[in-house]
């Protein structure tokens, strides 16, 4: 501010009031204050105003408008736990999750002085607008690339599908098929390493990877393969919806569930224990996942951005049903 000031030929007390748009300031003045930040690139530290002056308690989130489970449960957690500690949330949603929506969406965010970010961002396409996102604004990112440096909460992926590979070979089936979701996602990309290292770790063969996109029809298409192979007894699905269109795909062709064909999934969406047979799936704590998040945004708030970000990584669980058994 004291270098915008220089430039301008003014106060730091003008170039404060042109920041805060006061009303007794020239035209001529503002014109020349709001050059010399144009010219030195200045960005005010908005997360140090909102401590000084007290007056933002609002956080803001971005992410895809989306009725998918996960991310719609993730973001509704989230608005629960901040409530519940005296924040409003602000929710930019954007249709895709591509750097110009991200990189719009947060400029919104910014210009109503949110006291922090956090951005949901699951698909690989997020990750160059995360890369410039402003540094003096705490920020955290859910379900993100885990190979960046940045703040990072997420769903342990690689380990519910190793639970839930192993709950299938533990049955007692020779091997595991996987039908996964989008390949540009980190959630499916983590539950394909599970799938195969758990895999590979017990010497058993890996059958070919079956791709859907998170929905019942991408389960049923894949699933008029699968059940035409006398020799597939176990699938784990990378969600629950995609097991539902399976469901009806071994249905359909008299396969029956469990006594022929296994089946876990991953999300424990509400329908999933009214599935014909009840399903067993890996469940995410997504509470658990809001509230990590919340604390590492509010130690950013208090302390400042972090720089190199923490890490933490929330643990699922498997969730036992009707739709496993020992192969016929």
């Amino acid at each position: 501010m004291m270098d915008v000031a220089r430039l301008a030929g003014v106060s730091h007390q003008t170039v404060s009031r042109v920041l805060n748009e006061h009303k007794n300031v020239s035209e001529q003045t503002r014109l020349k204050v709001r050059a010399a930040i144009a010219e030195l690139g200045y960005r005010p530290d908005r997360a140090a105003r909102a401590l000084v002056t007290g007056t933002s308690k609002v956080i803001g989130v971005v992410a895809q408008n989306s009725s998918l489970y996960g991310p719609a449960s993730m973001l509704t957690a989230f608005e629960e736990a901040a409530q519940a500690t005296g924040f409003a949330v602000n929710v930019g949603s954007v249709r895709s999750l591509d750097e110009r929506s991200i990189t719009e969406a947060v400029e919104r965010h910014l210009d109503q002085r949110v006291a922090g970010l956090v951005v949901i961002a699951p698909v690989a396409s997020a990750g160059p607008a995360l890369e410039h996102l402003p540094a003096d604004v705490p920020l955290v990112t859910i379900d993100g690339d885990p190979e960046r440096s940045s703040t990072l909460v997420t769903v342990d992926q690689v380990a519910g599908a190793r639970a839930a590979t192993q709950r299938l070979l533990d049955a007692g089936h020779r091997t595991v098929w996987h039908i996964s979701g989008p390949s540009d996602w980190f959630d499916a990309a983590g539950r394909v390493r599970g799938w195969e290292d758990t895999l590979t770790e017990a010497g058993v063969e890996i059958p070919p990877l079956l791709t859907g996109d998170w929905s019942a029809a991408s389960g049923y298409r894949n699933g008029q393969l699968l059940a035409r192979l006398p020799d597939v007894t176990a699938v784990f699905t990378a969600n629950d919806h995609i097991a539902l269109g399976l469901l009806r795909a071994l249905n359909e062709h008299g396969r029956r569930v469990p006594g022929d064909v296994s089946i876990i999934g991953f999300d424990d969406v509400p329908e999933a224990a009214y599935f014909t047979p009840p399903l067993t799936t890996v469940r995410p704590d997504f509470a658990a996942v809001a509230m990590a998040t919340l604390d590492l945004l509010m130690a950013q708030v208090e302390s400042g951005p972090a720089g190199v970000g923490a890490r933490r990584t929330i643990a699922p669980e498997l969730i036992e049903r009707d739709s496993v058994a020992g192969p016929a």
